[in-house]
């Protein structure tokens, strides 16, 4: 079979690739902007196509299976590959994703390096004992999750680790009784009753905007929306209005609303000015992206193509 790997965030999952086949296969990249001839011939001949866009202005494909190296496939319009070829995403960013938004929310309650570089001035502010070093506690909080799937599952699992309270919203009905339990439907109360706000919702159809201005209107005014989900799923306005207004402490933004393309390598992650505000902590969509990650995401996609040659069902099979 021939193997082309689509644009350079294909490319990362190229290394060592081969040695997880079980047999030996024609191996290819082509870049993002498919210009020679070469390149769009290598497309257009390949039995599997892994990229993570895929549309009508592509050359058609005449491919088998195309496998996103990535969960979300907002940009992969199902109904313009062929019939007969099968698509799929994979998981395994949620441990890492997990870990992140855990690193994020202790970094309020556990001021290591600010502790450190008092020290080093001398300053012994944090020192048990003085009044002034008094912090809170992340088990002390409540969570509210959106989004009962790979990462909500596995951050409701760190967060009761911690001690902490686990709500989760969901739009259908959830194998596991948590603290408490919401419907997508009753998400502003669930809002109301959580310390802490996470997205882990994909875009897709019902979730573009699903958290707007009664969302961050029926949160507390201490609480801290985290969104590793997709930008989208939180109204790109509504959020900036909420920090800006305080109508909501802080906000823990990974997902954004604009990202580098070939015609701009490093835009504004947003049209709206999140980076003068001061109760934003801001990160470039980094939330899954691990050697872990690549590893099992890799392990997933040789799994398909052998299932493939084997004449097996795909995994996580998209349509």
């Amino acid at each position: 079979m021939k193997i082309v790997f689509h644009g350079a965030n294909a490319q990362t999952f190229m290394p060592e690739f081969e040695s997880l086949l079980e047999q030996t296969h024609d191996i290819a990249f082509v870049p993002d902007q498919l210009e020679s001839a070469a390149d769009v011939n290598l497309y257009q001949s390949a039995d599997v196509v892994i990229g993570i866009r895929y549309d009508a202005e592509l050359p058609q494909l005449n491919a088998q299976l195309y496998q996103l190296p990535s969960a979300g496939y907002d940009k992969v319009d199902l109904t313009a590959l062929p019939q007969t070829c099968a698509a799929a995403n994979v998981f395994g960013h949620e441990t890492a994703i997990a870990e992140y938004i855990m690193m994020a929310l202790l970094s309020r309650h556990v001021p290591l390096f600010e502790a450190d570089s008092q020290l080093r001035e001398g300053n012994w502010h944090y020192w048990a004992g003085k009044p002034t070093g008094l912090r809170t506690e992340l088990g002390s909080e409540t969570i509210g999750i959106i989004g009962h799937g790979h990462i909500g599952k596995e951050l409701a699992a760190k967060a009761k680790a911690f001690g902490m309270r686990v709500m989760m919203a969901n739009r259908s009905p959830m194998d596991v009784q948590y603290d408490k339990n919401f419907t997508l439907e009753n998400l502003a109360q669930m809002a109301g009753e959580v310390d802490i706000l996470v997205n882990a919702l994909p875009l897709a159809t019902g979730t573009d905007g699903l958290i707007n201005a009664q969302i961050f209107s029926a949160m507390r005014s201490t609480g801290v929306f985290v969104n590793v989900g997709r930008g989208a799923v939180a109204d790109e306005t509504d959020l900036f209005n909420a920090l800006k207004t305080r109508t909501i402490e802080s906000a823990i933004i990974d997902t954004w609303y604009q990202y580098p393309s070939s015609e701009n390598q490093n835009p504004e992650p947003s049209a709206l000015p999140f980076a003068e505000l001061d109760n934003v902590l801001m990160t470039p969509h980094m939330s899954g992206w691990t050697k872990g990650t690549i590893a099992r995401r890799q392990q997933q996609m040789a799994d398909n193509i052998n299932r493939l040659v084997r004449g097996e069902s795909i995994f996580n099979a998209l349509k």
